[in-house]
């Protein structure tokens, strides 16, 4: 048998709930995937409800390319518009579109009741900072 640290075991199982995760939200928000719900999210949060794509792969943890492969079919379903900077060709935005922010709206109470049923570590203050440390230790060290 294979014998691990209990640092990979925990980055391991930090992987395996994450997998959970998204299938468990994936199930339960309104069509919409975990990752173009963060996307929409993350959109109705910017200024005018627009991000350059770069921001956007930034914000959502994609490359570049991996964004523009989760946008295509979210634009050809009406969720988001691109859009044209006015003094730059080359910068394009990523627009919330009206049909996109109704559904965010839609599969929003439901995320928030299965966030809260599934995770009620979180309400822990000890586990609260122990995540937080674990999320700003891995941000620092990329």
């Amino acid at each position: 048998m294979l014998h691990i640290s209990p640092s990979l075991q925990f980055f391991m199982s930090l992987a395996k709930i994450e997998l959970v995760m998204h299938r468990k939200f994936d199930a339960r928000l309104m069509g919409l995937g975990f990752t173009e719900f963060i996307i929409l999210y993350h959109l109705v949060q910017a200024k005018d409800e627009k991000l350059r794509r770069i921001d956007l792969s930034e914000k959502v943890g994609l490359t570049a390319s991996g964004i523009t492969r989760l946008l295509a079919p979210m634009e050809k379903i009406g969720l988001i518009k691109k859009e044209a900077h006015e003094n730059d060709a080359r910068v394009s935005y990523v627009v919330l579109a009206p049909s996109g922010k109704r559904m965010l709206k839609e599969a929003l109470e439901n995320a928030e009741d299965l966030s809260d049923n599934t995770i009620t570590l979180l309400r822990d203050k000890k586990a609260a900072k122990m995540i937080d440390a674990v999320i700003s230790t891995m941000a620092n060290s990329l």
